[in-house]
């Protein structure tokens, strides 16, 4: 990806040089989501142009300099497969990693696939490419048995954000949850919530057809956007006994959803607001009325850390035969078709589009 809004291109790279700690893997698949929509269209900041994108991946262990360990002591060998963290470079050591507990606002932290420079000595350092440099530091994680590679990366990124934003939820037995979005990260968080204990799961967007699978995830109802917001609102305290839901999560992206998550929460309610990554604009809110006289907790959600990683994908590994997570990923394009995967994401035709870059 050359620079915002210009065509991809394909690129020759020479085979990096390894140093004490890294690895080369040999690349199986490569997600395109949402995020590399806002990469192409220059919506994030900092973001080092050209890059090599594709932030979530899994293949094969094909190259090992000295040794690496997973988190429980278990050496990596050449010929296993592995996915990663995709990001790297937390420091560990400043105020916001040590005092505020807050890792994933660490100035230090970088992100394979998006603030990895293509001009990096150490390219290539994204998953579209028939390999991936992975430098030392990076945290590698094996599936668990029964998992394979193929639905892993249906649910991507947007497990471990769906699972960082029911975190922050805190969502306890019984509790009502309405969730705003029904892309993929919307569709791992209705089926976390499930599992997490919800009562009922209320999932709102479009188009219909997510909606359907939003229902096989594990929604109990769902509502389109052509119904007005207000009506939207007055829809979940319907299905609420008139209170509002305990919880609303918001995975749209799109800021006047958040105030909608405000209007429909409960007196004393939690919003968590997950699906704001990119800068979308403002939104007109009413501080005293859908916040301060509801007496609301709102919490924002940013990015995720190894431990969502490492959770996400034991609850998948122990859940995926009854939660359609694999279908997620509706269609396959080899690394020459990329540009194709990322128009079919662009234009909303697909939910999730993976890259077989050796294929």
């Amino acid at each position: 990806m050359p620079a915002p809004n210009e065509p991809l291109e394909m690129r020759e790279f020479d085979e990096p040089n390894l140093r004490e700690g890294a690895a080369l893997l040999h690349t199986t698949f490569s997600e395109v989501c949402g995020t590399d929509v806002h990469l192409h269209r220059g919506k994030l900041a900092g973001v080092p142009y050209p890059i090599i994108p594709g932030h979530v991946s899994v293949g094969i262990l094909e190259k090992i300099r000295g040794r690496i360990k997973d988190v429980d002591g278990n050496i990596f060998q050449e010929g296993d497969q592995a996915a990663f963290l995709d990001v790297h470079g937390t420091c560990g050591s400043c105020r916001t990693c040590l005092v505020d507990k807050a890792t994933t606002r660490c100035p230090e932290r970088r992100v394979y696939g998006i603030t990895f420079s293509a001009q990096d000595p150490d390219a290539p350092l994204g998953g579209w490419s028939e390999a991936i440099h992975l430098k030392a530091g990076t945290k590698l994680l094996r599936l668990p048995d029964g998992l394979d590679p193929e639905t892993y990366i249906a649910g991507g990124c947007g497990l471990n954000t769906a699972l960082h934003a029911v975190d922050r939820a805190e969502i306890r037995l019984g509790d009502s949850v309405v969730v705003l979005g029904v892309g993929p990260v919307g569709q791992s968080i209705i089926a976390f919530a499930g599992l997490s204990g919800a009562g009922q799961v209320l999932a709102v967007g479009d188009p219909e057809n997510r909606r359907d699978f939003a229902k096989r995830m594990g929604a109990s109802e769902t509502c389109g956007l052509e119904i007005p917001p207000e009506d939207r609102a007055a829809w979940v305290r319907e299905r609420t006994g008139g209170r509002g839901a305990d919880v609303v999560i918001e995975a749209a992206g799109d800021p006047r959803a958040v105030s909608q998550a405000l209007d429909m929460a409960r007196d004393n309610g939690r919003v968590v607001i997950s699906g704001q990554y990119t800068d979308n604009g403002d939104v007109i809110i009413n501080p005293h009325e859908q916040i301060n006289r509801k007496h609301l907790q709102v919490r924002g959600c940013w990015g995720s850390d190894f431990s969502h990683f490492h959770r996400a994908i034991g609850v998948m590994a122990g859940h995926h035969g009854r939660l359609p997570w694999r279908e997620m990923a509706e269609k396959k394009f080899p690394l020459a078709q990329t540009p194709d995967a990322l128009a079919a994401i662009t234009r909303g035709e697909i939910v999730k589009a993976v890259i077989c870059p050796n294929q």
